[in-house]
């Protein structure tokens, strides 16, 4: 009873973690950390944001008093910032106002119609779209930099690579300046790339910890199924990634059904997940296997660690990672399912016994 009691506690800890990554961030204070997402909404208020994110919003009617720095895949400002915003990311999107700076490395960014920056606008970029109006100087690098119809540039502009559209709209001077380029996207871009990959990594890493201290046996018969008869598995695991999908879609026919649909692909996306570093962590283990080494923990460093090289090979890194996805989903399936079964045809008594929230696979 104490073992289940110090799982249960592991677990609901290991739990906050994990959904703090991707769960939406708001809040009356600085955003300041990491997370799947963070959204100023409709009507909020916070000091500042700073820190990494898949994506990074204040929506129209948020506002920021302070500055925002962010490294995130997409960012959008719909509201109002009222300091800078410095970012790295995939796409900048002003819509609405900042009252201060622009700065950023990013493959677009977009200056909307009726969207203001009050400072300047300093970019390198692949494409940048100026349709609003930009108070101080602009300077960019691009391969494409797009003047639309309500463009407006109080200052100047100094630009690197391709300019289109009317150069009326700019009331300082039109300087070419082929030094701007994009010299500053190839910096940037592997920095943010490994980062990005570090914060996978450490996340892989607390899940699969997770795995190992809460179901320390299950964990050990997905290993043994993957090394035991990895043709079978690996055909569980294409099974289970193409059918539950298809699965899903069926029940989302009915009106009654979309709301079970919805909730079985989050549960589908978390078990897709689990079956991921069970893979890596059971391919490890084989690998140290055949030189003698059984040790699971160096097995998921190993496993984890190694897939996050793997995966950067071009074609063949990518082929690799499905067949261990495959591998691990299928060792999950096929665990979960004889831990089932297996309960079925117990004795009533001791089955009770078991579903008062044991782990898998006489994980006691």
């Amino acid at each position: 009873m104490r073992r289940r009691t110090v799982r249960f506690g592991i677990a609901v800890i290991v739990a906050s973690l994990l959904l703090g990554t991707i769960a939406p961030i708001a809040s009356a204070q600085s955003e300041t950390g990491i997370g799947g997402e963070v959204v100023v909404a409709d009507g909020e208020t916070v000091d500042s944001i700073e820190g990494i994110a898949g994506s990074v919003t204040v929506e129209e009617g948020g506002t920021v008093t302070g500055d925002v720095n962010a490294l995130a895949g997409d960012v959008r400002i719909g509201g109002t910032v009222e300091g800078d915003v410095s970012t790295a990311a995939g796409n900048v999107r002003v819509l609405g106002e900042v009252e201060g700076d622009v700065a950023g490395a990013a493959g677009n960014v977009v200056v909307a119609e009726d969207a203001t920056v009050g400072g300047s606008l300093e970019a390198g970029a692949g494409t940048v779209q100026l349709d609003g109006t930009v108070e101080g100087d602009v300077s960019v690098g691009a391969d494409t930099v797009v003047l639309g119809d309500d463009a407006s540039i109080a200052g100047d502009l100094r630009y690197g690579g391709s300019l289109e559209g009317d150069t009326d709209a700019v009331a300082g001077e039109v300087t070419y300046d082929p030094s701007l380029g994009l010299e500053l996207l190839p910096t940037i871009q592997p920095f943010t790339e490994w980062l990005f990959a570090l914060y996978t990594l450490a996340l892989n890493l607390l899940l699969g910890a997770a795995l190992l201290v809460l179901f320390p046996r299950f964990s050990s018969g997905v290993a043994e199924r993957v090394a035991g008869d990895p043709v079978r598995t690996g055909v569980a695991g294409l099974v289970a990634l193409v059918g539950v999908p298809i699965l899903l879609i069926a029940i989302a026919i009915t009106v009654v059904g979309i709301p079970l649909s919805v909730a079985g692909a989050f549960l589908f996306a978390l078990v897709a997940w689990i079956g991921l570093v069970y893979g890596r962590f059971a391919v490890a283990a084989w690998l140290l296997g055949a030189i003698d080494v059984d040790n699971r923990w160096l097995a998921l460093v190993v496993g984890l660690a190694g897939a996050a090289v793997l995966v950067r090979i071009p074609f063949v890194g990518g082929l690799l990672n499905l067949v261990v996805f495959l591998l691990g989903l299928g060792a999950l399936a096929m665990g979960l399912y004889d831990h089932r079964r297996r309960h079925r045809v117990e004795p009533r008594g001791r089955a009770v016994a078991s579903d008062g929230g044991s782990p898998p696979a006489g994980d006691e």
